[in-house]
């Protein structure tokens, strides 16, 4: 083990197969997107298991807002690299995405061998609506264990919350903002001395006409200049596979975002199925690796550093600011989607059972109701 990273107690030892045993069945069996992954490493990892500290955890969620890229998968990568560096985020990055990565393959092979699939908007409706009570329970288990009971974390992650609901899109500038203002109230400088945050810059590729080239461009840049969770990336995939280069059309596009919640594991995998219909394997190929490797570079890289200084009071007040931004900002999120898929009544009350019952039965698995609701939407439909 890298001694370099030992920098945490936790309270119970674990090898670096477990953990990557771990994000392999997260990512085989994690429904909900990305408020619910990042909920489900909190219950595993921080209180169940304790193999993360929350302080650790703060830092993962803190560093995956500020970075661009999916969330859920940098915060993966990051408590990989915190007790086994960079080794075991690549193992955890590789683990977590690989199951639903061959799924969204497998039906992308189905998908254009069978000419569509009908079957799957019914099963979608049903999976939908219960992936939002899923979310709703994860995301308020995880709003009372961050946020506490302080009035002015409170408020700051309902700022964040309001301003994703009425943008519908996680608003950086506040999130740093968030960060800056705890920081000045918990731990005032004596002096300013602020680090520079070096900007990401856009590099000018030359045009290529192979379409596996277009491909590798177009989602390198997805998975470099698209802050937030993994849904802040969906409208920026429609203006360029749509609109921009029309690989897809309107309900192509549709069913791939449908792929993508109906399997588990990161939403961004969608980008596995689009490359699948632009260009078949290789192309799922290159989508996937073009849009995963500058967030797993963006977490590996600031990593050290995170951990070198993430204990000074100023910069643990400056994450705590950043992290009830980005809890505000999931909270948020979860309005965002119920207004999508709660549109009728049935709807409502799928999510609600999945709410409640979650609420009630804290062990019952999330992969028994996704699988309820999936038979319930295509009874629904066909009925």
């Amino acid at each position: 083990m890298d001694t370099d990273v030992q920098v945490s107690l936790i309270t119970q030892p674990y090898t670096l197969r477990q953990l990557t045993t771990y994000f392999l069945r997260l990512g085989a069996t994690g429904f909900g997107g990305p408020p619910a992954l990042v909920g489900y490493m909190h219950r595993d990892l921080v209180q169940q298991n304790q193999w993360i500290s929350e302080e650790d955890y703060r830092e993962g969620l803190a560093l995956a807002q500020l970075a661009p890229g999916p969330l859920a998968a940098q915060l993966g990568i990051y408590l990989g690299y915190v007790h086994y560096g960079i080794l075991g985020a690549t193992l955890t990055g590789l683990a977590f995405v690989l199951p639903s990565f061959l799924m969204v393959v497998a039906l992308g092979w189905a998908y254009v061998y069978f000419g569509g699939l009908p079957w799957m908007q019914a099963a979608f409706y049903g999976v939908g609506s219960a992936v939002i009570g899923i979310i709703a329970i994860g995301t308020y288990r995880l709003t009372v264990k961050t946020v506490g009971r302080e009035p002015l974390l409170w408020v700051l992650g309902g700022l964040s919350a309001v301003a994703t609901v009425l943008t519908e899109s996680e608003l950086l500038w506040l999130v740093l903002l968030s960060g800056v203002v705890v920081w000045l109230v918990k731990a005032p400088p004596v002096g300013l001395r602020l680090g520079g945050l070096s900007p990401f810059l856009l590099a000018v590729f030359p045009a290529v006409d192979s379409p596996l080239w277009q491909l590798a461009l177009f989602f390198a840049k997805a998975g470099a200049f698209v802050f937030g969770s993994g849904l802040a990336i969906v409208p920026f995939l429609y203006g360029g596979v749509v609109k921009e280069y029309g690989w897809l059309t309107e309900q192509q596009f549709l069913d791939a975002v449908a792929v993508a919640m109906l399997t588990p594991g990161p939403v961004v995998i969608t980008v596995g199925f689009i490359g699948y219909l632009v260009a078949g394997f290789p192309g799922a190929c290159v989508a996937a690796l073009a849009t995963f490797l500058p967030c797993y570079l963006f977490t590996i890289l600031p990593a050290p550093y995170f951990k070198k200084y993430g204990k000074r009071p100023d910069i643990k007040a400056f994450v705590d600011g950043v992290t009830v931004a980005a809890v505000g900002a999931i909270a948020g999120a979860v309005i965002v989607l119920g207004k999508r898929q709660l549109t009728d009544w049935p709807a409502v009350v799928l999510a609600l059972l999945a709410f409640g019952l979650l609420y009630r039965y804290k062990k019952l698995p999330e992969l028994s109701l996704i699988g309820a609701a999936a038979v319930a939407g295509l009874l629904l439909r066909y009925m």
